[in-house]
């Protein structure tokens, strides 16, 4: 996650998600941003939706218009106004900045452990997703990826896991079939899920306790952004 990012497209349907998945009794929500320093691009600047309200609001209405208030009309770009704002109540946050180097990243994701330990979902928001093979931790650009043992750590803590990662050049539906069979394998769970958008797929691995709770924020997503977010279960 970068601040230049924050209210753009897949910014709402984040939220969104989190929001159906931790609302009416769901698991308290964890946020770990995977903070990265900003670079300066045009990453983050699609927030057009934000004045298509006919299109977009209907998913969520009262998400919608803070975001349309604060990040168009008052230019909030930046993950500190969303903890201020309770976009997404009762959440617990994790907002250091991230960066490559393997020693502080340890020490990183131990305060993560720590600060967001009462959550019973803890969200990942990394820049690229989940770790790939030619991206070692220490190196260049290792901050903009989630890795498996972080994520197996959180799991084994006690926390269901949501991870953002956007879409490799791959076939999408084999990507997807891929990783939760990835996700049931390394967690060693059968709650499996995954949310898939245009450009993005959130993946879940959620603790056994967490199954109804999650099978029914997973209805209340699928119903209030039909035709924006799909939900495609795991195996069990």
């Amino acid at each position: 996650m970068k601040n230049q990012y924050l209210g753009d497209v897949n910014d709402y349907r984040k939220y969104g998600l989190l929001r159906a998945l931790c609302a009416q009794g769901g698991p308290r929500p964890g946020v770990c941003w995977m903070l990265t320093a900003d670079d300066g691009s045009t990453d983050g600047r699609k927030t057009r939706y934000l004045r298509q309200p006919e299109a977009w609001r209907r998913h969520d209405p009262a998400l919608f218009d803070r975001l349309a208030r604060d990040v168009v009309g008052g230019g909030a770009r930046d993950v500190r106004w969303v903890e201020r704002a309770g976009l997404l109540p009762g959440a617990l946050f994790h907002a250091d900045l991230l960066g490559d180097d393997t020693v502080a990243r340890r020490g990183y994701f131990d305060a993560m452990l720590a600060r967001l330990g009462p959550a019973g979902l803890i969200f990942f928001d990394p820049d690229n997703g989940l770790e790939v093979a030619s991206v070692r931790p220490g190196r260049r650009g290792s901050c903009k990826y989630l890795y498996w043992d972080e994520l197996v750590r959180t799991f084994e803590a006690g926390h269901s896991v949501l991870v953002y990662q956007h879409f490799p050049r791959v076939d999408r539906a084999a990507y997807i079939a891929d990783r939760l069979v990835a996700l049931g394998a390394r967690t060693r769970t059968a709650v499996t899920m995954a949310f898939l958008t245009p450009h993005v797929v959130f993946l879940l691995a959620g603790q056994p306790r967490h199954r109804r709770a999650l099978a029914r924020g997973a209805d209340r997503a699928a119903r209030a952004w039909a035709g924006r977010i799909a939900v495609v279960a795991g195996r069990s």
